[in-house]
């Protein structure tokens, strides 16, 4: 379970505790977890029961004990105690390492589903920018799920930006039928055009926001500084490749094998003996 999927079984713990009439308050948009701190103990921690104390009305120690069994009995916990003032402590069930030998076996096709869904997806949008592209990373994501795509768009696009999005639909459709599951995309369009921020920079200002707010076409999305999320996402993409060109030059590569201690973990054992 990755910190975004216990987020998510936080949040639906909470959800399912005010659905119950256990808690009155209104479910928050998110719940941070992150690395227990000094006095915590198991794999992640959240202090949602802190947040919630207060429009609870309860103290948080209380809400943390209406909110420990629901998520105890997510799947992929395996327990969750209650540290300090009201801190839940989430210890997963070892599910990673099978996570990690999934991962392995799969490769370069992990996320992808098993075999053909027999789906059928007709995708329908207007010759907007917008919304091509948007159609574009739809399509790919339903490919990836097993789904058979078609897609049609109401005149030409420029084909710096349309990609080819039609493939060969196979007659298969869902159980007992071959209609297809129409889809109808219909983002707010871009104001301005996109082109003079370069291909990916462009996308990212299309993607971004929310299908129903208006996309910003804007150079601040160019600025190299933290408060940028592209910039963000382009550096970790930049260290984590300078990071693997450099161990290749050193002769490592990413995939697992034996690990045989060194003379440094010979001379650094009686450090580690308690």
């Amino acid at each position: 379970m990755t910190p975004v999927e216990l987020s998510r079984t936080v949040l639906c713990a909470v959800r399912r505790a005010v659905d119950a009439g256990e808690l009155s308050v209104a479910v928050p948009a998110r719940a941070v977890v992150a690395p227990p701190g000094p006095g915590g103990c198991g794999d992640y921690a959240t202090n949602v029961a802190l947040q919630l104390a207060r429009p609870a009305g309860r103290p948080p120690r209380h809400v943390a004990e209406i909110l420990r069994p629901l998520i105890t009995e997510a799947e992929g916990v395996a327990r969750v105690e209650i540290t300090g003032p009201g801190f839940l402590n989430i210890t997963l069930d070892g599910g990673a390492e099978a996570l990690v030998r999934d991962i392995l076996r799969r490769g370069s096709r992990y996320g992808y589903a098993e075999e053909p869904s027999g789906r059928i997806v007709q995708l329908h949008y207007p010759c907007e920018v917008r919304a091509a592209v948007s159609g574009q990373v739809l399509a790919g994501l339903l490919r990836t799920q097993g789904a058979l795509v078609r897609t049609s768009c109401e005149a030409e696009l420029d084909p710096a930006w349309a990609e080819p999005l039609a493939v060969t639909v196979e007659a298969h459709g869902r159980p007992g039928t071959h209609a297809p599951l129409e889809v109808n995309l219909r983002p707010v369009p871009a104001a301005e055009d996109p082109t003079p921020l370069g291909r990916d920079a462009a996308r990212w200002a299309l993607l971004h926001p929310a299908p129903h707010d208006r996309p910003r076409i804007t150079a601040d999305h160019l600025v190299q500084r933290e408060t940028n999320p592209l910039f963000r996402v382009r550096y970790a993409h930049a260290r984590s490749r300078s990071l693997t060109c450099n161990a290749a030059d050193l002769g490592f590569d990413g995939a697992p094998g034996d690990v045989h201690p060194g003379p440094f973990n010979h001379s650094a054992a009686p450090l580690l003996t308690p």
